[in-house]
C-alpha cells in the first residue's frame, strides 16, 4: 500500500469530520447563539461526535478507494446520502428553534416534529453511517 495515499485518505477523513462539525456549530449558533450550541453539544456530544466520525471514516475510505483502486462506482452517492443524513441528524437536535426565524405555521410544525424525534434521527444518521462505511469497505475488499 502506498503510504502517501493512506495519509491523504486520513487527512481527507479528518477534513470531512471537521466540516461536518463546523456545519453543526454554525447552524446552531446562527439560530440560537454560541452558548446554546455548546449546551446542545454537551448534551448530545456522543451522538454528534459519532455522526461526524462516521462521516469522516466514509470520506477517508472513499478517498482511499478513489485514489488507489481508481474505479468509478456508486460509493460516492452513499457518502453524499449518509453525510446528508448525518448533518440532518446533528442539526435536528435544535431544529425546533428555526420556529423563531420562520413563523410560517406549516414550516414551524415540521421543525417542531423534527425536534420531537431528535434521538431517533441521531440513530438514523448513525445507521446510515454504518451502512456507508460497510458499503465502501466492501468495495475496497472486493478490489
Amino acid at each position: 500500500m502506498n503510504q502517501s495515499v493512506f495519509i491523504k485518505s486520513i487527512i481527507n477523513g479528518l477534513i470531512g469530520l471537521t466540516v461536518l462539525l463546523a456545519i453543526y456549530f454554525t447552524v446552531i449558533s446562527l439560530i440560537s447563539g454560541w452558548s446554546f450550541a455548546l449546551s446542545q453539544f454537551s448534551d448530545f456530544w456522543y451522538f454528534i461526535i459519532s455522526l461526524a466520525l462516521g462521516f469522516g471514516v466514509q470520506i477517508g475510505l472513499y478517498a482511499y478507494l478513489r485514489n488507489v483502486i481508481k474505479i468509478k462506482s456508486g460509493s460516492g452517492k452513499v457518502v453524499a446520502v449518509s453525510g446528508a443524513t448525518s448533518t440532518v441528524a446533528m442539526v435536528s437536535c435544535c431544529a425546533h428553534y428555526f420556529v423563531n426565524l420562520l413563523p410560517i405555521i406549516g414550516v414551524s410544525g415540521i421543525f417542531v416534529l423534527i425536534g420531537q424525534y431528535q434521538i431517533e434521527l441521531f440513530w438514523l444518521g448513525i445507521i446510515a453511517n454504518l451502512f456507508g462505511i460497510s458499503y465502501i469497505a466492501s468495495r475496497i475488499i472486493k478490489q
